[in-house]
């Protein structure tokens, strides 16, 4: 990988400056010019590596969201992942080995709304959909770090945020937070005013777009803003959901715990639902093959005093969608990529 791509994808998966010209900052601090990083971002997104450049919203800061599965028989599973990524609210749709072998994550606007699209897919399919929302949260970062890729956490409000957050304090129209939301959930514009470029499509003024994604920031709506990428083009194919049954007094102790541990990315609670379904507390493990993820997942039971706690592994095998969530609607668009076995 040359350089410049191993840095665009690396270095600024947050902390995306919010100025007039992005890109050309960013060209600044890699040597490089502004074209150059337009055109190595706009290949990496043609290739797959990049799913966009922009914001990562915060689960449950704005409209609402769910993890749900669905139990499929292996000869139904390829009509049903279709039928499941037609909806323009599922955002993320997997298949995993278990039982339980369709997942996917459903947002939407409203919580009426993610009913009724489970309702509809049970429906269509003939299978009750398993509904997860998450509970708690004791660690979400997808930020991943290339070159060490289970070390190194940072977060927060982008660096270059606090002029804007001043403008919008003294100069921005009342939010139109939904027209914001919607026109920059797909990514940003790889152009070199691509906030001026939002700005034209909405009627607001290029500072006050920058204001306005610097405000979502400030109040937690924005996670954090750079280059969203896809690990499994990048080689970490290993991807495993490990769930557990904790006990209901300790989850939010062992919860934390497991979610300061290196190589988990995610962590959070869940509901059970019994009988079918045991576990309360999910994390997320990547690598780039199977046995790393076993023997992280070893270590993380050792360090954490999970040994004797009931858990399972549900590596993915195919990957039919993968976007960023669509708090606004807007018309469906289904699809279906291959990830190869791990």
């Amino acid at each position: 990988m040359a350089d410049l791509e191993f840095h665009l994808l690396n270095d600024f998966q947050r902390d995306f400056p919010l100025v007039p010209a992005p890109f050309g900052v960013i060209a600044d601090r890699l040597g490089a010019s502004e074209a150059e990083v337009l055109e190595t971002l706009k290949g990496l997104h043609a290739c797959g590596k990049v799913s966009r450049v922009g914001a990562v919203f915060r689960p449950h800061s704005i409209g609402a969201s769910t993890l749900a599965a669905l139990a499929v028989p292996a000869e139904e599973l390829d009509e049903a992942a279709q039928l499941v990524s037609g909806y323009a609210e599922v955002n993320h749709n997997y298949e995993r080995e278990h039982r339980y072998n369709l997942w996917f994550v459903v947002t939407a606007a409203s919580e009426e709304r993610i009913g009724g699209v489970l309702d509809e897919i049970g429906r269509r399919t003939g299978y009750q959909p398993l509904h997860l929302p998450m509970l708690e949260d004791f660690h979400i970062d997808l930020g991943f770090d290339l070159s060490h890729p289970h070390k190194g956490r940072n977060a927060g409000i982008p660096n270059s945020a606090s002029n804007a957050r001043s403008l919008y304090r003294t100069s921005l129209k009342q939010p139109p937070d939904t027209a914001l939301i919607g026109a920059v959930q797909k990514g940003l514009p790889l152009v070199a005013r691509p906030f001026a470029k939002i700005g034209a499509t909405l009627g607001l003024a290029e500072n006050e777009v920058i204001a306005g994604l610097a405000h979502l920031a400030e109040k937690g709506a924005i996670k954090r803003m750079g280059v969203i990428v896809r690990h499994r083009e990048l080689g970490y194919r290993a991807n495993a959901m490990v769930v557990w049954d904790i006990p209901n007094d300790q989850v939010r102790t062992l919860g934390r715990r497991i979610g300061s541990f290196d190589a988990v990315t995610l962590c959070y609670r869940r509901p059970r639902r019994l009988p079918v379904w045991r576990y309360n507390l999910f994390t997320m493990i990547h690598g780039r093959r199977h046995d790393e993820v076993l023997g992280l997942v070893e270590q993380l039971k050792e360090q954490c005093g999970l040994k004797d706690a009931a858990h399972e592994i549900l590596f993915s095998r195919r990957c039919f969608k993968q976007c960023g969530a669509r708090y606004v609607p807007e018309p469906a668009a289904a699809g279906a990529r291959r990830i190869a076995p791990a």
